[in-house]
């Protein structure tokens, strides 16, 4: 029996009437995955073992139970020896199809990195780029049964230590985790050799599919769908197609779609032996838009590629299109230099984040897990991710959900922190690479820019490279020689041949966080916080045109610390928790920022549950400062949504899925309307913003409360919300505004409720503000008390406070990781919060028996 399965998806026929037989199928390309029956062994070694592809030869390992769980306690320092050997992955399979009647290919769309291919013991094939997808012909060697495939990887070490000797210098790559610094080298995910989060698995492996592909006569290859002009009559396509044909011949070709509005022509061609470009014309008449997140609908149009030769329909290729316009302005002006996004011709503060690889080994990453996060982004606000240049250019169905839910994406090439060769073998892997990415990726609506690298130009620049590693004038006018062949003249040029129209800039970010007046151009990456140890406050001073990077870490919760350690391992300072801990100044830093702004708790599991609420206010006022200063800064995306591994990091959500306390905290700060109060000396200011394209009537309600739940004072105030914009509510002396002096007692035992209300009533917003911060607070003791219901089919906990609970968590005791639709939040006295309860089988009795709540009341 065959053991191929196919995995090709027939698309319904589109039809518009034509009096061609575009509806008699004939479809003869098609895609044959080649997952299965897949073993491996360590080259030097006699014994195989089962594998499973994709995978990586880490996870392999693991499952014959050869390594321990490489996550788990130590055990990343006991795997490093895998990196150095070669391994060897084989499989056999039968011809899909008659291989006298059809072509053969095989589509390697991923292998990590140096491999050499042998079909039927003969080589077809060596890679050295992680990020290029392969198509190779293999008619001439397929046999109809029994063909073997073997995929021979070579160690990166071993193929790189010649490259690191003939440059007689080291590269400044900080980030790799060995003295010998190979990374640089290599087109593979940077992030594999260590970073200051991430561990170091270089790994080996088929990490993307492997699938047969059959075809007879003429295929498709690939479509190109440029949108020329767009107005609400309009919209003009221009597509191009290129088409392999086995000789000359005559064909059809046309643009179909079921879409009201669609029109294109048909083309009669003459096809050539080997490549063909056809360019077809379309236009869509009264076309809906596609907006981002939060501003509108993600209407999208499918658009059907279709070859018919003799009568009949070879083959077609689907593309799905979003209408818009997405613009980025960066360009001087009268208050330094520009840096924001226009979609649809309307300027758009950017909500976002920087997303990082989900694992060390990447094919661990399952659709389920790609939804968590895309559902995780889309319910705190965000509107754009940034897919960072130390990792991968992402999966298409990364991207796909990303057109599908209206996230934009800043995509940078796969460069970060370190310079890079310019010679010619690499500057042509390079153009493979981004020639590869940029057609993969350019019909996409959510793609908004590309980006040269991660930092290496402010690095240059800022990071006292040329001092530390002592090079003489020659090397560093080669190094910035290359710097300038990479990415201000190779890249931008295949951009501008591929992917005509889009924004690209050859580093991010373009200002240096080290003085404020650099604060006025362009985008920045401010690190004052934290590796500065500048105060939380100052992000209130650092307000750039667009921060595009910037973060604070804390350790995941305890429950998820639990599962990589041990009792003995849990502590500061512990050779565990330090081994999950790459930041070069580690987990005392926390503890610096806690001092500051908490008292410390002596148990560990209490100083976790504190580090978090202290990541999450310090980036709150990150976010609110943002916000606040609009159209002057016009967009945050913080550092960062994810983690590849378990350990203490900058992420709101860490390896296992859970939400930190920051990323609720994100969700709020993210919402459409945001209350920013800044109580400062005597004075009180309240800024109310508003993402939505329309002004707003609002009530603003202020009610001073101790936190017995007695109101002192309460105000009022009718205003109206400005569209796309801020308003200045309140500016004025508290004593004025209240009309009462505010004794420090008084301060440390109450706080500001502030709502936003609409016209009917409706809460559009609420937030809190303290006058002092929680360390000198006179919190009183709090009663929380729960209640697990099933209501409607929904697991909820009903959660009251005799008194004010300041950031009350709910968390459950075990293995099991749910999600509450609301957390680490501040519970008024007598209020009663519903929360939900989702990905979760469990029963209300059974979550009763595991809920776990904490206040800050309650920890001393």
């Amino acid at each position: 029996m065959n053991k191929i399965t196919s995995i090709l998806a027939v698309f319904t026929l589109l039809l518009t009437g034509c009096s061609d037989n575009w509806n008699v199928n004939e479809l003869t390309k098609k895609s044959y995955s080649l997952d299965t029956d897949w073993t491996f062994k360590q080259a030097n070694k006699e014994k195989w073992y089962p594998a499973t592809v994709p995978g990586v030869v880490h996870t392999d390992l693991f499952d014959n139970q050869l390594i321990e769980d490489p996550f788990y306690r130590e055990n990343e320092k006991k795997l490093q020896w895998i990196e150095e050997e070669d391994w060897v992955y084989k499989t056999t399979f039968d011809a899909p199809e008659d291989i006298k009647e059809n072509h053969f290919s095989l589509q390697l769309e991923g292998l990590d990195t140096y491999a050499d291919v042998r079909l039927n013991g003969k080589t077809i094939l060596s890679t050295d780029n992680m990020f290029v997808g392969y198509e190779k012909e293999i008619s001439s060697l397929i046999q109809q049964k029994g063909n073997t495939l073997e995929v021979y990887f070579h160690s990166p070490i071993k193929v790189t230590k010649p490259l690191r000797e003939k440059a007689g210098f080291e590269y400044p790559a900080d980030n790799d985790a060995r003295a010998e610094k190979f990374s640089i080298y290599s087109r593979k995910a940077p992030y594999s050799f260590g970073w200051d989060w991430g561990p170091r698995f270089v790994t080996s492996g088929i990490w993307r599919p492997i699938n047969i592909i059959t075809w007879n006569k003429a295929k498709i290859e690939d479509v190109h769908i440029q949108q020329k002009s767009l107005n609400d009559d309009l919209a003009e396509l221009s597509t191009s197609i290129t088409i392999q044909s086995t000789k000359s011949r005559k064909v059809k070709v046309r643009l179909a779609s079921d879409d009201i509005g669609f029109q294109s022509e048909t083309k009669e061609v003459e096809l050539t032996s080997g490549e063909n470009v056809i360019d077809i014309s379309a236009e869509i008449k009264n076309p809906e838009r596609w907006w981002p997140n939060g501003l509108g609908e993600q209407r999208r149009y499918n658009i059907n590629a279709q070859l018919l030769i003799d009568g009949k329909l070879i083959d077609q290729e689907l593309t799905k299109i979003g209408l818009r316009t997405v613009e980025l302005i960066n360009e001087p002006d009268s208050l330094g230099e520009s840096f924001f996004v226009k979609v649809n011709g309307q300027p758009v503060f950017m909500k976002g984040v920087n997303y990082i690889p989900q694992d060390s080994f990447l094919p661990s990453v399952t659709q389920d897990r790609y939804d968590w996060m895309i559902k995780s982004m889309l319910d705190a606000h965000m509107n754009m991710v940034r897919i960072w240049g130390g990792g991968i250019y992402e999966s298409d169905y990364f991207y796909d959900q990303c057109d599908e839910q209206g996230l934009l994406v800043w995509q940078d090439f796969m460069f970060a922190c370190t310079m890079y060769p310019g010679d010619d073998a690499f500057l042509d892997k390079v153009k493979e690479e981004a020639t590869y990415n940029i057609k993969r990726l350019r019909n996409r609506p959510s793609l908004a820019l590309w980006c040269g690298n991660n930092e290496v130009g402010v690095a240059w620049d800022n990071w006292g490279w040329q001092d530390s590693y002592g090079w003489s004038q020659e090397v560093q006018d080669k190094l910035t020689g290359d710097y300038d062949r990479l990415f201000k003249k190779l890249l931008p040029e295949v951009v501008g041949a591929l992917d005509p129209g889009r924004f690209y800039y050859p580093s991010s970010p373009i200002s240096n966080w080290g003085e404020i007046d650099d604060f006025s151009i362009g985008d920045n990456h401010f690190w004052g916080v934290w590796h500065g140890k500048y105060p939380f406050e100052s992000f209130k001073e650092y307000v750039p045109r667009f921060m595009s990077e910037y973060g604070f870490q804390s350790f995941p919760s305890f429950e998820s610390i639990k599962k990589f350690t041990i009792e003995e391992d849990w502590g500061l300072e512990t050779d565990v928790m330090n081994t999950h801990q790459k930041s070069y100044t580690g987990n005392g830093l926390i503890k610096v920022y806690m001092e500051r702004d908490f008292d410390v708790p002596s148990n560990f599991e209490d100083f976790v549950y504190v580090g978090m609420l202290l990541q999450a206010d310090g980036m709150r006022q990150g976010f609110e400062a943002h916000r606040s200063n609009m159209p002057y800064c016009m967009g945050t995306l913080y550092w960062q949504l994810d983690d590849c591994w378990p350990a203490a990091s900058w992420s709101s959500i860490d390896y296992f899925g859970e939400w930190k306390a920051l990323h609720y905290a994100v969700q709020r700060s993210f919402r459409p309307q945001l209350i920013v109060t800044d109580l400062s000396k005597d004075q009180i200011e309240v800024k109310l913003v508003n993402d939505e394209w329309k002004k707003l009537p609002v009530t603003l309600e202020v009610e001073w409360k101790n936190f017995d739940g007695k109101i002192i004072a309460k105000k009022e105030i009718k205003t109206t919300l400005k569209d796309n914009g801020v308003v200045t509510a309140i500016d004025e002396k508290i004593t004025s505004f209240f009309g009462m002096i505010p004794s420090k007692s008084l301060q440390k035992g109450s706080y500001l409720y502030l709502k936003v209300k609409g016209k009917n009533n409706e809460l559009l917003s609420d937030n809190y503000a303290f006058f002092v911060k929680p360390k000198y607070q006179k919190l009183p003791s709090a009663e929380v008390a729960t209640k697990v219901v099933k209501e409607n089919g929904q697991l909820m906990v009903k959660v009251t406070s005799d008194v004010f609970a300041e950031s009350v968590a709910l968390s459950i005791d075990g293995e099991e990781v749910v999600h509450f639709t609301d957390n680490y939040f501040h519970l008024q006295a007598g209020e009663e919060r519903t929360i939900v309860v989702e990905r979760t089988d469990f029963t209300a009795e059974q979550l009763k028996d595991k809920l776990l709540v904490k206040c800050l009341n309650n920890i001393k």
